[in-house]
């Protein structure tokens, strides 16, 4: 029942924010803030409670298990698993989502209630996704995480906000009806070969089809997958989302949402599709690439700060699509790694961006520059974080990309060696940022006042994490090899038949 609360502590949260807010904004805020934490602690005992993971038949190794019948003539059931992989979500969801509260303390004036409910139902629908293991409940959850960043877009974001929220929501909305057409094609193939009608994730594992029939609804489930990751060439939603949304939601879409596509195709993908993902990983692991040295091209060719930032994590994510795809421990723990590092740095260079947009009303590095005469500190974590996502060694980014290489290498020489290219370029995206922003002579435009105490502690934070995350991963490769492994068993034994597969 406490994974239940996981999800229904920030729902009631939003809910209770709302009202608040007509009594006083600042009470929407403490609402969400005590929901954060309310939830934080919930997680933390779940994970005390279930020292042992306990084993589920056929399903591997698990933290803690819910089932609860929710339309039996259908098959449904409200079935949710924690395991180490979304364990490790879930702290970054809520740990973005405090994150996300803190920064809009002065930021959002308007519609506090309102802005405090959309923000909180989308990480409520975020930790549903990481937790559903019944593919009804967690199409459901999809739906409840993408309706309030919509929202969240079109009514507190920026100039665009219009035109962006609703090519994201044509986006989003495309994908999960194509997700959803690929479910009920899962379900009727399953039924059809045993009779049994039911969305549970552990009974649909081996569903026995064709291989044309097993590549197409793979294909449906991959799309909406790569949709939201996002990979070339359904990336183009992305920086009109990133630059148009408020901080918060631009904190929330790169930090959280992207993730989703991510975990959508190690939890879903491959293991329910395992030869027709063998056979498509080829191309799976091109589109990783193109994204690659893609998206840091376009980062590099860019003014607009915000915009840099969204195009660089197209690039960020293609090594997750690349690791996913090469599914062998060493890039499988690099994929995990590069998430949980791209949602950290990722989600500070976007809250430094919305404090320069604050305080200077420009997002355009042509009208900065000497920022460190006025703005140190601000300039001194902007280059920290832009450092990280080059991939500094010492730092969670440099563990990630290394590792999804090294398991590339294994079984796509070619495509790691190609995949190199982009910490090259990503290098020389970080250093302009640094350069035309943070360096060179003061220009008047940018006599502001220099980051305050809230900002100071939550990046801070990041800092911490980002920093431990690339010293000392070893806890976190300890959590994650569970949930990996649940995903392995799930795919071990088909792997094996697939002629001539080096893994």
């Amino acid at each position: 029942m406490m994974l239940v609360w996981l999800i229904l502590i920030p729902l009631l949260g939003g809910l209770l924010a709302w009202p608040a807010a007509r009594l006083r904004a600042a009470a929407a805020r403490w609402v969400s803030l005590i929901a954060m934490a309310l939830d934080l602690l919930v997680l933390l005992l779940v994970w005390l409670r279930h020292a042992g993971p306990i084993e589920i038949t056929g399903g591997g190794r698990w933290i803690a298990m819910f089932d609860a019948p929710w339309i039996p003539q259908l098959g449904i059931s409200l079935r949710l698993g924690l395991d180490g992989l979304s364990l490790l979500l879930i702290l970054l969801t809520i740990g973005l989502g405090f994150v996300s509260v803190v920064i809009s303390w002065t930021e959002i004036g308007e519609r506090v209630g309102a802005f405090h409910f959309n923000l909180l139902w989308t990480i409520a629908g975020t930790i549903g996704v990481f937790l559903a293991l019944d593919l009804f409940l967690f199409f459901f959850a999809w739906e409840i995480m993408l309706v309030p960043m919509y929202f969240l877009i079109a009514l507190w974001g920026h100039e665009n906000r219009i035109y962006a929220a609703i090519k994201f929501f044509l986006f989003t909305q495309g994908s999960g009806l194509l997700m959803l057409l690929a479910i009920l094609a899962l379900v009727f193939v399953h039924q059809r070969t045993t009779g049994t009608l039911t969305f549970d994730y552990f009974r649909l594992l081996g569903t026995r089809m064709s291989p044309s029939t097993e590549m197409w609804i793979m294909l449906g489930f991959f799309i909406a997958f790569i949709v939201k990751l996002p990979a070339v060439p359904f990336h183009t939603w992305l920086p009109d989302a990133h630059t148009e949304a408020p901080t918060a939601g631009s904190v929330i879409l790169a930090g959280i949402m992207l993730k989703t596509g991510a975990y959508g195709l190690l939890r879903f993908v491959v293991p329910l599709f395992p030869l027709a993902a063998i056979r498509f990983a080829p191309i799976a692991m091109l589109l990783g690439v193109i994204g690659i040295i893609y998206g840091a091209l376009l980062a590099f060719g860019q003014n607009d700060l915000k915009r840099l930032v969204a195009y660089s994590s197209v690039s960020h994510l293609g090594f997750v699509l690349l690791g996913v795809f090469a599914w062998n421990a060493l890039a499988l723990q690099g994929a995990v790694m590069q998430m949980l590092a791209h949602g950290v740095s990722t989600g500070a260079l976007f809250i430094m961006v919305g404090a320069l947009q604050e305080r200077l009303h420009t997002r355009d590095m042509r009208l900065m520059g000497g920022l460190w005469a006025n703005m140190p500190k601000l300039s001194a974590i902007g280059m920290f974080f832009a450092i990280a996502s080059l991939g500094l060694p010492g730092l969670g980014n440099f563990i990630g990309e290394f590792l999804i290489l090294i398991g590339t290498f294994r079984v796509y020489p070619a495509f790691a060696v190609v995949g190199t290219l982009g910490v090259i370029a990503a290098a020389a995206y970080a250093l302009i940022l640094v350069q035309r922003a943070f360096h060179g002579p003061p220009r008047d435009a940018v006599a502001a006042p220099d980051l305050r105490a809230r900002h100071l502690a939550v990046m801070a934070a990041l800092t911490v994490a980002i920093v431990y995350l690339g010293v000392y991963p070893q806890p976190v490769f300890d959590m994650a090899s569970g949930g990996l492994a649940n995903l392995q068993t799930a795919t071990h034994g088909v792997l094996k038949l697939a002629e001539g597969d080096p893994r």
